[in-house]
């Protein structure tokens, strides 16, 4: 009898045993899936990320190793998913860039919130590496130009073109240009007045001159008409174009005067038509009407669209706000305003920002200065492709001056306004869809 209640009580603490040890194996696999990563987010909010414009360039680079990016719009700052691997994981440690890893489950848990018609979120489907061109003379260096110093920076891949590609239709090769910091209406920046008698403005605007008759063309504002034509065709076939500063108001005034002698003879060697301002076509611009031309040539401004000489903004409150877009109904603008921060510096250039009054009514003002209501950061369409216009010449230098030093990005790896011109980098990338309606 005891002997038999031995053996029972053998067999039961066995089978407890083996019950335990199932159960701590069952335990530890579905542990061991769970923790399985099979997605890395790169975070985009202020606190998860150290280095905001790194990773965007290890974005690019995911996708042109062929592989797609989930762009999760209003989630984070507009944190990126990628599905895990260890090459990418290796090279986010390289660059510095703040990743975190996520299991299947997180995964689609996070997806689902981001579908559900309560929350103003979107996930987004990057295809593709854009392929992109900027619009700068031979000889300038990456510091010249904000959006140059960022894609070096962030190590996202460019080539550079000038008037020869452009006007040999060389844009066709491209889904992103950006414009350098370029004078279309040719008078030479308006530097004329503080400048006129310095060696660089005398050797540049004798290349200027000498590339226009290279190219078949009388004038420096010819040819350069001729230019802005083949970038406006380029936008309308469906490119995209960025531009800041100078290149985008003095962009529309050089489309608006097609046709009318705009030069004063110290530019050109001739005197202006006369009343040319009641001869411009406001129809043939992009984003800008009703403005007035600057006739003076010793003043440093092109019309009334800049509102650098306008605006009374002290630098310590200078900010400008980005506007809130629903990410489900209005993808286009949510992706071009991503952001750690809604708020961000102010920064000054020849041409700083718009002024309201001249901002055709079809373009989106997704960028404004609340103290006096002037735009910073505007989009519109033309045909089938895209432009944006975005005021002054440096976001981390408040008022860039010829012969200042540059900007080392290193001291500003977060800079919201950098971040504005990485958002349009990587915007042709999106995956095309029908705007609901």
């Amino acid at each position: 009898m005891t002997h038999n209640l031995h053996i029972k009580k053998t067999r039961h603490i066995a089978r407890g045993i083996s019950s335990s040890r199932w159960g701590l194996l069952f335990l530890a696999f579905f542990y061991f899936a769970q923790m399985q990563a099979s997605y890395i987010l790169i975070p985009m909010d202020a606190e998860g990320q150290k280095e905001h414009l790194k990773a965007y360039g290890i974005t690019y680079w995911i996708l042109s190793q062929q592989q797609k990016v989930k762009w999760l719009l209003n989630y984070r700052g507009g944190s990126f998913l990628i599905p895990d691997a260890e090459n990418i994981r290796k090279e986010c440690k390289i660059r510095g860039v703040s990743f975190e890893v996520m299991s299947d489950a997180k995964t689609e848990s996070l997806l689902e919130e981001i579908e559900s018609p309560s929350q103003n979120m979107e996930a987004v489907v990057l295809e593709k590496a854009p392929k992109i061109a900027v619009y700068t003379p031979d000889g300038s260096v990456p510091w010249d130009d904000a959006v140059t110093m960022v894609l070096t920076y962030a190590e996202i891949p460019y080539t550079k073109i000038y008037d020869r590609e452009v006007l040999n239709d060389e844009l066709v090769l491209y889904d992103w240009l950006h414009l350098h910091h370029e004078d279309f209406t040719g008078q030479y920046g308006k530097f004329y007045r503080n400048y006129k008698t310095a060696p660089w403005y005398i050797e540049e605007k004798k290349q200027a001159e000498q590339l226009a008759q290279d190219l078949g063309y009388n004038k420096v504002s010819q040819e350069k008409l001729a230019v802005a034509l083949k970038i406006r065709n380029y936008v309308v076939g469906g490119g995209f174009m960025f531009a800041m500063c100078s290149a985008t108001d003095s962009f529309d005034i050089a489309l608006a005067a097609e046709g009318v002698d705009i030069c004063e003879p110290m530019f050109d060697g001739d005197a202006s038509d006369a009343d040319y301002q009641n001869r411009i076509d406001f129809s043939n611009t992009f984003a800008f009407q009703d403005f007035m031309l600057e006739r003076d040539p010793n003043r440093y401004e092109f019309s009334s669209i800049d509102m650098t000489e306008k605006r009374r903004i002290p630098f310590e409150t200078d900010y400008f706000t980005l506007k809130q877009y629903s990410a489900k109904w209005d993808p286009i603008p949510t992706m071009l305003t991503q952001n750690h921060t809604a708020l961000v510096k102010g920064f000054m250039g020849q041409t700083t920002s718009y002024d309201p009054s001249t901002i055709k009514p079809t373009v989106l003002v997704m960028g404004e200065n609340k103290t006096n209501g002037e735009a910073r950061y505007i989009h519109g369409i033309k045909g089938k492709g895209f432009f944006t216009f975005y005021g002054g010449h440096d976001p981390e230098d408040y008022q860039h001056r010829v012969g200042d030093p540059k900007t080392e990005l290193e001291l500003h790896p977060s800079s919201p306004g950098y971040r504005l011109i990485l958002n349009n980098v990587l915007f042709p990338a999106a995956k095309k869809k029908k705007q609901k309606t």
